[in-house]
């Protein structure tokens, strides 16, 4: 399985509509890519305080690598992805991504 994690670093007076449209929109790519497993979202409450420049993160759970790669390409997420970009902070720079594979 790989986790792909996605924290976003948003201005405080960001949009929280066109956010949660935009959550919304990656969610329905389940219904497009097989093996896009789970989707989940939602505000960095850093209570560690060792991430205060991520104001909200998402996670997919993508069954393989191959589905990753899928995702990747998806001309839809690219375009959700590119209104993220417009959204954060430093544009791609405010975006930090890791794909972690779980240990078997």
């Amino acid at each position: 399985m790989i986790k792909h994690i996605v924290l976003l670093d948003l201005p405080a007076d960001y949009d929280r509509d066109t956010l949660a449209e935009i959550m919304q929109q990656i969610a329905s790519l389940q219904e497009k890519i097989p093996g896009f497993d789970h989707f989940e979202h939602g505000v960095n409450k850093d209570f560690e305080g060792m991430s205060e420049s991520c104001a909200y993160a998402f996670i997919c759970h993508f069954r393989n690598e191959d589905t990753s790669r899928q995702y990747i390409v998806d001309p839809d997420h690219n375009a959700f992805g590119q209104r993220l970009v417009e959204m954060c902070n430093g544009g791609v720079e405010g975006i930090t991504v890791v794909d972690m594979a779980l240990a078997a």
